[in-house]
C-alpha cells in the first residue's frame, strides 16, 4: 500500500508540475513575413496611370533599397568590375555617357546603343505582353530583363550560379535579402525581384513639358509652341510614334496604340534583324521597339545603332532621308509625305527647341536614384 502511495504521489506531483511547467513557457506564435510597403510619388498629372508591379513582387522599401544596391554592385559580373550602372549612367539619364555602343567585361563591343531605363514601371500597362524590353522585346517582362546583361558573354558575361554564390559569400547581403523577402536563400528570381523594384522607382516626370500641362503652355516660347505644334500635326509627323497624349504620357512612345515596334527606314540592308529576331516573322525585319523621347539632351547619341550625335541629325533624317523600302513602315512612306517632310530650317530649329522641353534635369541629380 505504501508503495502504491508513493506511486501515486509522485505520479500527480510529475503531471502537476508539468502543467505548471508547460503554463510558464511563452506561446509562439508565427507571424507572416511583411516588409514595408513603397508608395510611389507620381508625377501630378499621371494618377490615373499606375505602375503595375507583379502580384508576387510588389513595391517595398526594403526590396527597393537592396535592388539598388545590387544595380551598383559590380559583384553582379565575371571579374567584379562592371556594374548594371556601368551602361546605365545616372548622369546620362541612365544611358552609356556618349558612347555609341558599350564595352563589355572583355572588351567586346556590342551593336546597339544603350537605352534609358526610367519610367519602366508603365511599360507593363502598355506594352505588348509577350516582348516589352530590349531593342528587339527580347524580354517578356522587367523581372527577365534583368538576366540578360548579366548573362550575355559581351557584357557582363556571369553565370547565375556564379553570381548566386558570391552574393551568399558577402557577408551584408543574406541579410539583406531577409529584410526584403523574409528569406536569407538568395534564389535568381528574387535577385530579380529586387533589382527590377528599383528600376520601377526611377521616374522621370518634372519637364517643362510636363508643367505646361496645367497652364496651357503658357511657359512654352513662340517657338517653342511651333515647334510642338509640328510635332503634333501631320506637317512633323512625329506624333504617331512618339504620343504625349494619355495613356502614353510617361513614355512618349506608342505602347497601347498599336505594336509599338516600327520600321523607321534606317536600314537598307537588314544589319539588325529586330523584332524578327524574337517572332521569327520576315514581316518583322528590321521592326525596333519606339524609344522615349525623354531627356534626349542627356541621351545621345540616337537609334538603335547611335549613329546620330545631334537632334539636328534626327531631324534631318526624318525629314528627307528615310529609307522608302517595301517594308518600312508606314509612317514614313504614307502620304503626305513621299518624299519626306520638306520641313524649313525654321520649322527644324523650333522642333528642336520643343523636344528640349522634354528634359528633366531633375532625374540625373535625385539622390535616390543614385550609388547607395
Amino acid at each position: 500500500m505504501k508503495v502504491k502511495f508513493f506511486i501515486l504521489l509522485f505520479l500527480a506531483t510529475f503531471f502537476v508540475q508539468c502543467r505548471k511547467d508547460n503554463t510558464s513557457l511563452p506561446v509562439t506564435v508565427a507571424v507572416p513575413f511583411s516588409a514595408t510597403p513603397y508608395s510611389i510619388n507620381y508625377p501630378f498629372f499621371w494618377s490615373k496611370v499606375p505602375i503595375l508591379s507583379p502580384a508576387n513582387n510588389p513595391l517595398t522599401v526594403e526590396g527597393i533599397a537592396l535592388g539598388r544596391k545590387l544595380f551598383y554592385d559590380p559583384i553582379l559580373s565575371q571579374n567584379n568590375t562592371m556594374s548594371c550602372a556601368t551602361c546605365h549612367n545616372i548622369n546620362f539619364s541612365f544611358t552609356d555617357s556618349t558612347k555609341q555602343f558599350s564595352s563589355g567585361l572583355h572588351g567586346e563591343v556590342g551593336k546597339r546603343n544603350a537605352p534609358p531605363i526610367f519610367n519602366l514601371g508603365w511599360f507593363t500597362n502598355y506594352g505588348v505582353l509577350t516582348h516589352q524590353f530590349f531593342w528587339d522585346g527580347g524580354a517578356s517582362d522587367l523581372e527577365s530583363q534583368v538576366f540578360g546583361p548579366i548573362t550575355n558573354p559581351i557584357e557582363m558575361s556571369e553565370t547565375l550560379p556564379n553570381v548566386l554564390t558570391k552574393l551568399k559569400l558577402k557577408s551584408e547581403y543574406p541579410t539583406l535579402f531577409k529584410k526584403a523577402f523574409g528569406t536569407d536563400s538568395i534564389t535568381s528570381q528574387l535577385l530579380a525581384f529586387a533589382i527590377s523594384q528599383f528600376e520601377r522607382t526611377i521616374i522621370s516626370g518634372n519637364t517643362k513639358f510636363d508643367q505646361g500641362r496645367l497652364i496651357n503652355f503658357s511657359n512654352f516660347s513662340p517657338e517653342e509652341m511651333n515647334g510642338f505644334i509640328t510635332f503634333t500635326s501631320e506637317k512633323g509627323d512625329c506624333w504617331h510614334c512618339h504620343t504625349l497624349a494619355p495613356p502614353s504620357s510617361p513614355l512618349e512612345t506608342d505602347f497601347g496604340l498599336d505594336f509599338s515596334f516600327h520600321n523607321n527606314g534606317l536600314q537598307k540592308i537588314f544589319t539588325d534583324s529586330g523584332l524578327a529576331r524574337i517572332t521569327k516573322n520576315n514581316g518583322d525585319l528590321g521592326k525596333l521597339k519606339t524609344p522615349s523621347i525623354r531627356n534626349l539632351v542627356f541621351t545621345a547619341p540616337y537609334m538603335h545603332d547611335g549613329r546620330f550625335s545631334t537632334l539636328e541629325q534626327v531631324v534631318d533624317f526624318y525629314d528627307a532621308q528615310a529609307y522608302q523600302g517595301s517594308n518600312v513602315d508606314g509612317f514614313i512612306t504614307k502620304n503626305p509625305h513621299p518624299t519626306g517632310l520638306n520641313l524649313s530650317s525654321q520649322e527644324k530649329r523650333e522642333l528642336i527647341l520643343f523636344l528640349k522641353t522634354l528634359t528633366d534635369s531633375s532625374l540625373i541629380v535625385n539622390t535616390s536614384y543614385s550609388k547607395p
